[in-house]
């Protein structure tokens, strides 16, 4: 049942990722999409309150859920940033160095030292890194550079940093919740916070984007949906599994968003970023099989 949940989130995932692209491609500001995300989790969440007893729920709980939600509407908003500026088959794999973000974490915060074997794992990420450029005659060095200057890439590092801390503060609110529970709240404190955030940031005028989202509103619903049904299967796993194992078996979904954008956006170089992929798939595998 693990690996079903691991797969059709993995496919849940790539799927909201195209629409979110198609929908920022049709001049939608990255922060109104997620905004309009939120709205929709909201609403879905709405009908399992209703039904729901959560009077026993710890302090911890809410503690720890409300940071995660904090925390993930940061990651939510840069990650719709990057796919907007960033080919998809070059967002996909840059999910790999979420376990290099890990590792330091438990270097810097748990004086845990890597193994050799984990700073093999490292080394084949950045290589595989490489791969997801277009070929070239300048120095690799240079051309690492290139990547990480790009706007849309760092958009995708932050993100992953905001999410990989907020994987341990929901891996804390399952420690005293269920799944479903944990849902339902997160999705209810994202809202607001991507709200004011959009307050705060005045981005493009509300009336404008509203207009522009009219024609699309199929679309945005399904991208709530997708979310919804994604982020539930990621908290079943999450507290039926070690968080280093459970970013193992995400790493596999690089490899579809790869063929999507390649498929779908007519995105280049599918074999070259490909390769990169695979590369990318055996780093985090060496990586995490030390924990």
């Amino acid at each position: 049942m693990e690996i079903v949940f691991v797969f059709g989130r993995l496919f849940l995932s790539s799927i909201s990722n195209v629409i979110q692209k198609q929908l920022s491609h049709q001049g939608l500001h990255p922060f109104y999409i997620v905004a309009t995300t939120y709205a929709v989790l909201a609403v879905l969440a709405l009908p399992f309150f209703i039904n729901g007893a959560f009077s026993e729920l710890s302090t911890s709980f809410w503690i720890n859920v409300f940071l995660a939600s904090l925390l993930d509407v940061g990651g939510w908003m840069f990650m719709v940033m990057s796919l907007s500026k960033t080919d998809l088959s070059v967002f996909g794999p840059l999910n790999a160095y979420k376990v290099v973000i890990s590792m330091l974490f438990a270097l810097v915060f748990l004086d845990e030292m890597p193994t050799l074997q984990g700073f093999a794992g490292v080394i084949v990420i950045v290589a595989g890194s490489f791969f997801l450029l277009p070929p070239a005659n300048g120095a690799a060095p240079n051309r690492f550079a290139t990547l990480l200057q790009d706007r849309g890439v760092q958009a995708r590092f932050l993100s992953i940093l905001l999410f990989s801390i907020g994987t341990v503060f929901l891996k804390g609110s399952l420690e005293h919740s269920t799944p479903l529970e944990t849902l339902i709240f997160w999705s209810w404190f994202g809202l607001p916070m991507v709200l004011l955030a959009n307050a705060l940031l005045k981005t493009e005028s509300l009336t404008d984007n509203v207009k522009k989202s009219q024609p699309h509103l199929l679309l945005m619903t399904a991208v709530g949906l997708t979310v919804f049904v994604m982020q539930y299967l990621t908290l079943v796993l999450l507290s039926q599994m070690l968080i280093a194992y459970t970013l193992a078996l995400f790493q596999l979904g690089m490899l579809l968003q790869v063929f999507l954008g390649h498929r779908i956006f007519n995105e280049p170089h599918l074999v070259r970023r490909l390769i990169g992929s695979l590369v990318m798939v055996l780093g985090s595998l060496l990586v995490l099989q030390v924990y």
